[in-house]
């Protein structure tokens, strides 16, 4: 700004100071000047000031920063735990219209990569880092603490919705978030590492790894919405709702803004569950098998030009059953959890089909960039070898078998299980490739198709592009897009350099360079290492068996395949160039101790384990909870820890005859803890993983008045140990009132995305004696939880 009654000297020597910032402010506005630094520096006065406003100069209010002119919006699409041969856009034969469509306007990508596992793939996508850089080695939930691996990403990869947001975009996040540590995800936070401090002005979405379809936990912001209770709810609705809603209010409130929307349905992770007319439309589709499903995929594949001609099927690993080894309830159960996959992608593709053609009605779509990335790893085979109702069961290293599943065939696909199919499934929608998710040393885990549109700038839709990409790719590629200048330092943290490389050039040549002849990949010690064509891998568990024994990284066997003559990684070449694989392997050691991989950490579900982890909870180090009032959505991992000890739960209570309702819950359909009154009783259930429940209910209905009513559990086993049994017993006013033996526990988690609830259960029941929500009917004046230390 300029003063008046300055001298002429001083005047002219002030103006030309400013007169590079002025210039700069023409060429952008709201921009003070060309800087790699985020925020901009903020706009001073620069007109005359006198001694009051009537001498002085207009005043001017500063420019918002503006994106760089002709910036084109940004949709960013990431299913969850898909398979390359599962939809029909790559060959499957999973029906997605809406992908065939996009792709035809697009590119479809046939060599990208993610890093087998979801918050991990997620971590590289939003930061352009490799996933162990920014702090996300693995899912949240087995989280260590070693600089890879805290589950947090650091302040010095600023995601690029935040380098976007600091240079003019609105920016938006629907749907999961799986990259938050599970010890902040309650109501207290801190919220330093939820979306909206992650770059993102809004978000809607769920907190966990997964959640049920019809009744999910969801937030706004950082404010929960609760559970939904509508009958005909289901989350993929909601989230294309909510997507075109907020850009409806983008386009009507500012129009001239670009936007950025980062949509992350819960599908096709589990539980699979869908619309029971779609599952009824694919009855019988898959009565054929695994095998059968394998051979055909890959013939489509074939015709399509998805892969190349010369690919070879892989073989099914010896671990897989065949189809045809199967009885008749083994094949009618792992037929039927086919059928609601199959609708459960099918219902995915139809949504997230309504958001882009809302996109597509927009004034402006041509100049919409869209990422569809279809999975952030390959199929899940987390269902282990049959199949189960509950995916928590692999978690706690626990295995459902047909008998148990059997009786409820009919249930699949409702809120009612927690249902993943068959790992040979997972294998079969992985076509052509080995393995699967968590499997970082093959391509059935890391390689996932991805389809790219932006109309205003590439219009030769429905091609392939075959060159090397890699989820981190995806940042660079669309700060390209935009204009943006990659920041050193973001917020006041020096920021590490971005390791992704843009492809826009692939976009513009399909016969363009590579741009990226080298990466790494690691998961649960499964180890890749891409160079130039080759690729040398390791395994090191079958990922659908939880439990990880004695392990020697340095023992293990690695393999080597050229994919420039091997798409489909069928030809192990280990023993034919072991100088090629002794140099693959050298290059990966040396890459995976400069991006934080170290030290390799091969356990499986023990990880899952807060308090075996020594993982930060806001529970920790206290041995006794009271709670004053109802209260609900509290995390299983900021709550009073249950497993493998004897714990005391009492309430002081005001009811009526007959009153029924919920003291207090942890868990849900999955596994937890449930201690209620029903039709005047008093009750207390534990779900063992929804394999076995265990009930007491007393003898008689609890009189109507003031009472203290407790639950005692004696666990019957040693201080860690877990998993043991126990015995159960409450208490009316100190007298006993029911007992039952608990015969097995929950050992490590409950579930990934239920919560502790006082007062009432807003979740799915842990028994389904009760139905939800159950609010406590009388008054809950105090509940008191003690752990035995």
């Amino acid at each position: 700004m300029k003063i008046r009654h300055l001298s002429k000297i001083s005047l002219a020597l002030l103006t030309g100071l400013m007169s590079v910032d002025a210039l700069a402010e023409e060429e952008r506005a709201g921009v003070t000047a060309p800087q790699l630094s985020l925020p901009y520096s903020e706009q001073k006065y620069r007109g005359d000031i006198g001694t009051t406003y009537l001498n002085s100069d207009p005043a001017q209010f500063p420019k918002q920063v503006a994106a760089p002119e002709g910036a084109p919006n940004v949709l960013v699409v990431l299913l969850d735990d898909v398979g390359f041969g599962q939809f029909s856009v790559s060959g499957g034969g999973v029906p997605a219209p809406s992908m065939e469509e996009l792709a035809e306007k697009g590119f479809f990508f046939n060599r990208f990569h993610t890093t087998a596992v979801c918050t991990s793939t997620r971590a590289a996508l939003l930061t352009g880092r490799n996933h162990h850089v920014s702090g996300s080695g693995n899912i949240t939930e087995v989280a260590t603490g070693y600089d890879g691996y805290t589950g947090i990403i650091p302040k010095d990869t600023a995601t690029f919705a935040e380098i976007m947001r600091l240079n003019g975009y609105i920016t938006s996040w629907i749907g999961k978030n799986h990259n938050t540590p599970t010890y902040e995800t309650s109501e207290m936070g801190p919220f330093d590492h939820w979306p909206n401090n992650l770059g993102f002005d809004y978000f809607y979405g769920f907190m966990a790894g997964d959640t049920n379809q019809v009744r999910p936990w969801l937030y706004e912001n950082q404010t929960p919405v609760g559970h939904q209770t509508d009958d005909d709810y289901y989350l993929s609705v909601d989230l294309a709702d909510k997507s075109i809603e907020w850009l409806q209010q983008a386009e009507a409130i500012q129009p001239n803004k670009p936007w950025m929307m980062y949509l992350a349905p819960a599908a096709t992770h589990s539980p699979h569950q869908a619309p029971r007319e779609l599952i009824e439309k694919h009855k019988g589709r898959f009565d054929g098998g695994w095998d059968k499903y394998r051979e055909e995929t890959f013939a489509r594949q074939k015709k399509m030009g998805i892969i190349p001609k010369n690919t070879q099927l892989t073989e099914r690993p010896d671990s897989l059953p065949a189809w045809d080894s199967l009885n008749a309830d083994e094949q009618r159960l792992a037929a039927r959890m086919m059928e609601v996959f199959a609708a459960y992608g099918e219902h995915v593709d139809q949504e997230v089909g309504r958001v882009l053609d809302f996109v597509e009605s927009m004034p402006d779509s041509d100049n919409t960039l869209i990422v569809y990335i279809i999975g952030d790893n390959g199929a899940s085979s987390e269902g282990g070898i049959p199949g189960t109702l509950n995916e928590n069961a692999f978690f706690n290293g626990v295995q459902m078998q047909t008998e148990d599943m059997m009786p409820y065939i009919d249930e699949i696909g409702t809120e009612k299980h927690f249902n993943h199919f068959p790992a040979a499934w997972a294998h079969a929608v992985d076509t052509p490739f080995k393995w699967v998710k968590q499997v970082a040393s093959h391509l059935g885990g890391t390689r996932n198709g991805m389809i790219v549109s932006w109309p205003e700038k590439f219009d030769d839709g429905g091609e392939v592009r075959s060159q090397f990409t890699h989820v981190i790719d995806v940042a660079a590629t669309i700060l390209d897009a935009a204009g943006i200048e990659e920041p050193r330092s973001v917020n006041g943290i020096a920021q590490k350099p971005i390791q992704g490389r843009s492809f826009l050039s692939v976009l513009e040549d399909e016969d363009a360079e590579e741009i990226r002849t080298s990466q790494y990949f690691e998961m649960f010690v499964n180890r890749g290492m891409y160079k130039d064509g080759w690729w040398a891998g390791s395994r090191s568990f079958d990922p659908w068996n939880p439990i990880r024994n004695q392990f020697n990284p340095l023992e293990a066997e690695w393999e080597l395949y050229n994919l420039d003559e091997d798409f489909s990684q069928a030809n192990n070449l280990a023993d034919e160039n072991p100088e090629k694989l002794d140099e693959m392997i050298k290059l990966w050691w040396a890459t995976a101790a400069s991006n934080q991989v170290l030290p390799l950490d091969w356990r499986g579900s023990e990880r899952f384990s807060a308090e075996l982890m020594g993982k930060p909870n806001l529970a920790a180090g206290r041995s006794e909870f009271v709670y004053p009032k109802p209260l609900v959505g509290l995390p299983e991992a900021s709550a009073p820890d249950l497993k493998g000890k004897s714990f005391t739960i009492t309430a002081e209570v005001s009811i009526k005859d007959n009153a029924s309702g919920m003291i207090f819950t942890q868990g849900g359909n999955t596994g937890g803890w449930g201690f209620y009154m029903l039709n005047g009783k008093l009750a207390a259930t534990h779900n063992y993983i929804d394999i076995a429940r265990y009930t007491a209910t007393s003898d008689e209905p609890i009189s109507a008045g003031d009472h203290k009513l407790m639950l005692k559990f004696e666990y019957d086993g040693k201080k860690g140990e877990v998993g043991k049994g126990g015995f159960l017993t409450l208490f009316v006013d100190g007298k006993r009132v029911a007992t039952a033996e608990v015969k097995k526990t929950a050992p490590m988690k409950y579930s990934l995305s239920e919560n502790q609830d006082i007062g009432t259960d807003t979740g799915t029941p842990v028994t389904y004696d009760y139905r939800t929500p159950f609010d406590f009917e009388g008054e809950l004046k105090e509940v008191v939880v003690k752990l035995d230390s």
